[in-house]
């Protein structure tokens, strides 16, 4: 969980560098996030053993494609491109309690002291980042409603994919989740896509738009969708959305690097909430996780 946000913490100064650029608009970079890794997603399925989807199956993934990948990036980067990145920032910091909200109502996941307030702390931090790092500054965007509304809802789509699929990915591999959710969300872009992909000026492309393009579609989509889906299987949907957090920080890192920002206590504070906050949801378990506990805790004889 932490690779895939610290690759999407990259990625998000990586792609504007890109779309800075008079060839690359927002919903070319969305196409090649998603048919790029769809290709490279058949493309490793051809070194792994094949596995038989049934058609409702196949659904289904249809399904968490729509939510987890195309409504999610679609959703965000139109909705950043009417408000302003600020406004989107702190949108984006209200996942993790989407997550627990639709956990609780779908999983019957309680909701316990120590989430709530790991979610306070992380959500606490990551505002402090986002003010201090003066996100909140510059353009208001031409239609901030409709882009905080946007914003808002790739935040709800992402949250219900965490949710309800969380049982269903557990019963196929990686590769094969990965390049039916991704083929489904290319079929479904593709009608909107065509005309962009026609028009565009790909000859003007740089090398270094080039190079951010790759490391979009191989590190921030590629990658990070396989590092994301194996700690999707092996931790609860409030601990995995809580590292949503983990990526104002990786901003803040590369603006410090960059010379585009400097490290102060307050930013120092904020990177321990943020921590904090993962670390007490991390460790918050359900009623039924601590009843097997304390039942493995038990010697023979009791």
């Amino acid at each position: 969980m932490v690779g895939a946000n610290v690759m999407w913490g990259l990625m998000s100064p990586i792609a504007k560098m890109v779309m800075a650029g008079a060839v690359v608009t927002p919903l070319l970079m969305t196409n090649f996030r998603i048919y790029g890794a769809a290709l490279l997603f058949w493309i490793a399925s051809l070194f792994v053993p094949r596995e038989h989807v049934p058609p409702r199956d196949l659904l289904l993934l249809a399904g968490a494609g729509m939510l987890g990948i195309l409504l999610n990036q679609g959703s965000f980067i139109f909705g950043v491109s009417f408000t302003s990145p600020g406004e989107a920032s702190v949108i984006t910091t209200t996942m993790p309690l989407w997550v627990m909200l639709l956990a609780a109502l779908f999983l019957k996941e309680p909701i316990t002291l120590k989430k709530v307030g790991g979610i306070m702390l992380g959500a606490s931090g990551a505002l402090i980042l986002v003010v201090t790092g003066g996100a909140l500054e510059g353009n208001a965007g031409s239609n901030p409603r409709l882009g905080d509304m946007l914003v808002l809802g790739a935040q709800l789509s992402y949250a219900l994919y965490l949710t309800l699929y969380k049982n269903f990915i557990k019963k196929y591999s990686l590769v094969t989740l990965m390049k039916w959710m991704f083929t489904a969300a290319a079929v479904a872009l593709t009608p909107f896509s065509l005309s962009s992909l026609m028009a565009a000026d790909w000859q003007m492309l740089s090398t270094g738009e080039i190079a951010g393009a790759a490391y979009v579609v191989v590190f921030g989509t590629f990658l990070a969708y396989m590092c994301i889906m194996t700690g999707q299987k092996l931790l609860r949907p409030t601990v995995v959305g809580m590292y949503n957090y983990v990526q104002p920080v990786v901003a803040m890192c590369v603006g410090i690097w960059l010379g585009l920002d400097n490290f102060t206590l307050t930013k120092a504070v904020a990177v321990a909430l943020i921590f904090s906050g993962v670390y007490l949801v991390t460790k918050s378990r359900s009623r039924a996780q601590e009843a097997d506990s304390a039942t493995n805790s038990r010697s023979p004889r009791d």
